[in-house]
């Protein structure tokens, strides 16, 4: 029996895949009847490439795909495979809006109170001097002759 599954290639935390056509019970990574697409989840953007005439001919000859095959061939065929995710915000980011937003309620909640302008006194006329501070002489320590 003939399955449509992934052969692994490239480094180690570096794969990429070749979508093949293989004998059910062979070696994944050896050798196979056809080669009809590549994976590379790796790579920024992710690489996405299937034949998908091939892909059909060999349906109708009777291969069975795997489920990561059918998944990634439903995710081609709906033209955007793999599109960008929207980005999180962190917990750090969510606490401090959180903050911010219970800052704003309680300012709200206050009930506003008027200000009234507080009187300005005029500026003294009398000079006063200013303390004098003395030191206290060094007492002599007595030395031995």
């Amino acid at each position: 029996m003939l399955k449509i599954k992934l052969a692994r290639f490239g480094k180690r935390h570096q794969p990429h895949y070749r979508i093949v056509i293989n004998e059910a019970r062979d070696k994944r990574d050896g050798s196979y009847v056809a080669a009809i697409g590549r994976y590379a989840p790796a790579a920024q953007p992710k690489i996405l490439e299937i034949n998908l005439d091939e892909y059909k001919q060999w349906l109708a000859k009777g291969a069975q795909p795997t489920d990561t095959i059918a998944d990634l061939v439903r995710r081609y065929e709906s033209g955007n495979p793999f599109p960008p995710k929207a980005a999180k915000p962190s917990k750090k980011a969510k606490a401090k809006k959180a903050a911010e937003a219970e800052a704003k309620a309680a300012a709200a909640a206050e009930p506003a109170t008027p200000v009234e302008p507080t009187p300005v006194a005029a500026p003294a006329t009398e000079t006063t001097e200013p303390a004098v501070v003395t030191e206290a002489p060094e007492a002599e320590t007595p030395t031995a002759e």
